[in-house]
C-alpha cells in the first residue's frame, strides 16, 4: 500500500509540473525563511539557559531618583554583595563582576598581543554559581593569589599554543605580572556575560589605598559600577531580599534618601531581553519576529491549500472512479496526505540547502553567529515543530475535501465537485492581509530609522573623528593640538569625553534651593575649552570655558539639567558636583547624547585641560589628509604602541542603532519574501482560472470581446480580494506599528496615508502577477480553445 501511495504521489507531481513547481518553490522559500527566523528567535530566548540554577540567580539593579529623573541602573555598589551574604537571609552566594579597562596588552616571552576580548574582575563564587566549565584549575579556589588570571581556551591558545598554560606568567602593559591559574571554556555566544580573561576581585580591592573617601571597596557606597548576582534559596521572596538590601544601604550610608538607591532583583533569564527597569530591550523584536515567521509559514501553507483545492475540480473524476472500483475514503485521505508529505519532503530538502547557502549572509545581517547543524537537538526541535505544524495546516483540509467527493455528482458535473471557492477566497484574503501588514511594518521601520539618522541631534558630528592618544602622546597633547591647527585641512581640535556615548551618571549633586527630598541624575562630560566650539553646541545663556585655572570650579549645564533642578537665572549660581563646589557659567541647548529611544537627560560639562581622547574636525574633502597628519604625530610619540586607530563619530552614532538597522534590513527581506510567495500562489490560481474558463474565453472572443475586457474579467475577482485584505490588515498593522513606536521618546508621526500606499503597492504587484497569465489567456486562438474537448 505504501509503495502504491508513493508511486501515485510521484506520478501526480511529475504530470503537473507547473503546479508542482509553484507548490514546491513556495514551500521551500517559506520553510527556509520560517526556519531561519525561528532559529534566531530560539537563539535570543536561549540566553543564559545553560545555567542549571538560572531559576534562582538574580541580578541586583538600583532604582535611582524620582519623577522625571528616575533611572534604573544595572550596576550597584561593591558592598551590596558583601552585606547581602552577611545580613540577608535566603542568599546562598553572591558574585560581583567588574570590567577591567586598565590593560591594553599582554606579553609572554617575546610575544605581545593587544587585548581584543572583554576582561573582568570576578569573585571566587563565579565558578560555582554559573555553569562556565573550568577546564584547568580549581573551581573552589580559582585564584591562588591576587596576581592570578584565568584565560578562556581561545585566549590561552593565542599565548601558549597547545602547551599547558598553568603556571606561566603574563606581563600586563609591561609592568604587572599575572600567573595563569586556570583555563575556562569559551563563553557561549548566548551568554549575557562575556569574557576572555578573568581576574580576582581581590586585585580590584587593592586599588583602594585607604586614603580616599571610601577606605575599602566593601565600604564604597558612592559608586555604582558592579554587576552583582545573587543565588537565592528556593521559594525565597525577591521583594523582601531587595527591601532588606535597601534598608542596609540606608543604615550604612548616612544622609541619603530612598531616592538615592532602592534595589530591585531581576531574574537572570530576563537580563538579555529586558532592561533593568523592566522595559523591553529585545523582547518586543523577538515577539515581532515570531509572528513574522508564523505569517510567512502560513502564507506558504495557504498557497498549497489554495492550489490543491482549486485543482480539486480537475481531480474529481479521478476520485470518483477510484471510489466506484472500491477505494475507501480513508485510503483516499491518506493518499492525498502522502502527496503533501512528498511535496514537503522535497521542499524540506531544498530548504535545508537554501539555509546552508544563505546562513553566512543572514548571520551578517542579523549580527549573529548561528550554526545550522542538522545533528543538533536544538535545531531539530525548531525543525520538528515547524514541519508538524505546517504539514498539518496544509495537508488535512485538501485531503478531507478531495476524498469527500460523491461519485455520481462528480461524474455528472465537474463544477459540483468544487465546493471550496469561498474558502479559497478567505485564504487569499488572509495571505495578502499578512503581506500588506509586513509591507506597512517595513515602511514604518524604515521611516523611523531614516528619522533617527537625519534628526538634528543638537551638535555637529559630521567630519569629526576621534583618536585614543595613548600614554606617550598624552603629556604632549597641547603641543599636538597647536601643531594640528596650523594645517588648513583641520578646522578644530579638542579633547574630552565622547559626546555620543553619554558617559557615566551620578546623583552626587547639590545646588542652592535644592529641596531636601529632591535628587537629580546627571551625565558629566570632562572637556577642554575647545570642545563646545568643535562640536558647535549652542549656548542659550552664559559662556564657555576660558582655559584658566578658575575653570576647575566652573560648570556648564544643559537646558534639561537647569529645568529639572528648578534653577532660575542659573548664570552665577552655585552648583556642586561630587566634592567640587562651583559656579554655573553657561547653559547650552539640549542635545542628544544617547539613543532617541530616550528623552534628553540632564548633562553637565566640567573643565579638564587634558584627556586621553582627541577629537579632530576636518573640512570634509580633506579628511584623508587630516587622518594622515594625526597618524604622524601618533606614531611619533607612541611608536606603534598603541597602534593608531580612529573612528568617525557618525559611525559611533550609527552603532547606537544597530538593532534598528538589523531589524529594518530583515523586515525588508521578509516583506519581499511574503509578497513573492503570495504572488506565486496568485499566479497559480490565475493559471488555474484561465484553464477552467478556457471555453468561456474562446466564446467571448468569438463574440467580439477585447483582450482588455477578458483580462479585466479574469483579474477583477483577485484584485477585489486584495482590496479586502487591505481593509482588514491596514488598521491592525497601523495599530501594531504605532505601539512599536511608543518605545521611542522621539519618533515619526504615523499617518494613515501609509495604509493606501501599502495597498497600492500590493495591488500593483498583484495586478502584474495576474495580468501576465490573463493576457496570455486572452490572446489564445479561440479555435484552439473551443475544440479543446
Amino acid at each position: 500500500m505504501l509503495k502504491n501511495y508513493i508511486k501515485i504521489a510521484w506520478r501526480n507531481i511529475i504530470n503537473k509540473k507547473l503546479y508542482s513547481a509553484i507548490n514546491i518553490i513556495g514551500l521551500t522559500v517559506g520553510l527556509a525563511v520560517g526556519l531561519l527566523i525561528l532559529l534566531w528567535v530560539q537563539d535570543e530566548t536561549s540566553y543564559d539557559k545553560f545555567n542549571t540554577k538560572i531559576d534562582r540567580i538574580y541580578k541586583v539593579n538600583a532604582s535611582i531618583g524620582a519623577g522625571a529623573s528616575k533611572q534604573v541602573w544595572g550596576g550597584v555598589q561593591p558592598p551590596v554583595a558583601f552585606y547581602a551574604l552577611k545580613e540577608v537571609p535566603n542568599i546562598e552566594s553572591a558574585v560581583r563582576i567588574i570590567d577591567v579597562w586598565k590593560y591594553s596588552k599582554f606579553t609572554y616571552q617575546n610575544k605581545t598581543i593587544r587585548v581584543n576580548t572583554p576582561m573582568k574582575f570576578v569573585d571566587n563564587s563565579f565558578f560555582t554559581m554559573f555553569d562556565y566549565q573550568l577546564l584547568k584549575g580549581d573551581a573552589k579556589k580559582p585564584f591562588p593569589n591576587d596576581q592570578s588570571v584565568i584565560l578562556s581556551e581561545s585566549e590561552a591558545r593565542k599565548y601558549f599554543g597547545d602547551t599547558d598554560p598553568i603556571g606561566k606568567v603574563l606581563t600586563a602593559n609591561n609592568k604587572d605580572l599575572y600567573t595563569v591559574s586556570g583555563v575556562i571554556e569559551d563563553m557561549r555566544a548566548n551568554s549575557s556575560i562575556q569574557a576572555g580573561m578573568l581576574f580576582s576581585m581581590k586585585a580590584k580591592a587593592k586599588e583602594y589605598d585607604g586614603k580616599g573617601m571610601w577606605k575599602a571597596m566593601d565600604e564604597d557606597w558612592g559608586n555604582y559600577y558592579t554587576q552583582t548576582y545573587l543565588l537565592i534559596k528556593p521559594n525565597a521572596s525577591t521583594t523582601s531580599i531587595a527591601d532588606k538590601l535597601t534598608r542596609i544601604h540606608m543604615k550604612l550610608q548616612q544622609g541619603i534618601k530612598p531616592t538615592d538607591g532602592v534595589y530591585q532583583l531581576q531574574s537572570l533569564a530576563d537580563v538579555h531581553l529586558y532592561n533593568p527597569d523592566g522595559t523591553s530591550s529585545g523582547a518586543q523584536i523577538v515577539k515581532i519576529f515570531t509572528i513574522v515567521a508564523i505569517l510567512i509559514l502560513l502564507i506558504a501553507c495557504i498557497n498549497y491549500v489554495n492550489l490543491s483545492t482549486a485543482r480539486s475540480v480537475l481531480r474529481s473524476k479521478e476520485v470518483s472512479v477510484r471510489k466506484i472500483i472500491g477505494a475507501e475514503r480513508k485510503h483516499l485521505f491518506f493518499q492525498f496526505v502522502f502527496e503533501t508529505v512528498l511535496c514537503f519532503l522535497i521542499a524540506l530538502a531544498l530548504s535545508f540547502a537554501l539555509i546552508y547557502a544563505i546562513m553566512p549572509v543572514y548571520n551578517r545581517i542579523a549580527g549573529k553567529e548561528m550554526q545550522f547543524n542538522l545533528f543538533s537537538a536544538g535545531v531539530w526541535k525548531v525543525i520538528g515543530t515547524t514541519i508538524v505544524a505546517t504539514l498539518a495546516a496544509s495537508s488535512i483540509y485538501p485531503a478531507v475535501l478531495l476524498s469527500s467527493f460523491q461519485p455520481i455528482d462528480a461524474l455528472r458535473s465537474r463544477s459540483t465537485a468544487v465546493g471550496s471557492g469561498a474558502f479559497r477566497k478567505v485564504l487569499v484574503v488572509c495571505q495578502f492581509a499578512f503581506s500588506i501588514g509586513l509591507i506597512i511594518g517595513t515602511l514604518v521601520i524604515n521611516r523611523q530609522l531614516n528619522f533617527i539618522q537625519t534628526t538634528q541631534v543638537g551638535f555637529d558630528r559630521d567630519h569629526v573623528f576621534s583618536v585614543n592618544m595613548g600614554d606617550n602622546m598624552f603629556p604632549h597633547q597641547e603641543a599636538v593640538k597647536a601643531e594640528l591647527l596650523r594645517h588648513q585641512e583641520i578646522s578644530g581640535v579638542a579633547v574630552g569625553d565622547n559626546i555620543v556615548s553619554g558617559g557615566s551618571s551620578t546623583g552626587d549633586t547639590d545646588w542652592d534651593g535644592k529641596p531636601t527630598d529632591a535628587s537629580m541624575i546627571i551625565h558629566p562630560f570632562f572637556i577642554d575649552k575647545n570642545f563646545i566650539n568643535v562640536f558647535k553646541v549652542q549656548f542659550v545663556a552664559g559662556g564657555n570655558f576660558t582655559g584658566e585655572k578658575a575653570d576647575s570650579a566652573h560648570f556648564i549645564l544643559n537646558e534639561t539639567a537647569v529645568r529639572q533642578a528648578g534653577i532660575k537665572n542659573p548664570i552665577g549660581k552655585r552648583f556642586k558636583l561630587w566634592q567640587t563646589d562651583g559656579t554655573i557659567i553657561g547653559v547650552v541647548k539640549d542635545f542628544h547624547f544617547a539613543s532617541l529611544k530616550q528623552a534628553i537627560e540632564p548633562a553637565i560639562f566640567t573643565y579638564t585641560a587634558k584627556s586621553g581622547q582627541l577629537f579632530v574636525r576636518t573640512t570634509g574633502k580633506d579628511a584623508a589628509v587630516a587622518i594622515k597628519l594625526v597618524q604622524g604625530y601618533h606614531e611619533q610619540y607612541n611608536h606603534g604602541d598603541p597602534p593608531f586607530e580612529y573612528k568617525f563619530l557618525d559611525e559611533d552614532f550609527n552603532n547606537i542603532y544597530k538593532t534598528e538597522q538589523s531589524t529594518s534590513a530583515l523586515f525588508n527581506i521578509f516583506a519581499g519574501i511574503a509578497i513573492f510567495i503570495s504572488c506565486l500562489g496568485l499566479f497559480g490560481l490565475a493559471t488555474y482560472t484561465a484553464q477552467v474558463k478556457v471555453k468561456e474565453i474562446g466564446i467571448r472572443k468569438v463574440l467580439g470581446a477585447s483582450v482588455v475586457s477578458i483580462t479585466t474579467m479574469l483579474s477583477k475577482d483577485f484584485l477585489l480580494l486584495v482590496i479586502i485584505s487591505l481593509v482588514i490588515a491596514g488598521p491592525i498593522a497601523w495599530y501594531a506599528m504605532n505601539t512599536w513606536l511608543q518605545d521611542y521618546a522621539y519618533r515619526v508621526s504615523l499617518s494613515w496615508t501609509i495604509i493606501p500606499f501599502a495597498g497600492i503597492s500590493a495591488l500593483l504587484i498583484a495586478l502584474a502577477t495576474i495580468s501576465f497569465q490573463a493576457v496570455k489567456a486572452a490572446l489564445t486562438n479561440p479555435v484552439k480553445s473551443l475544440r479543446s474537448e
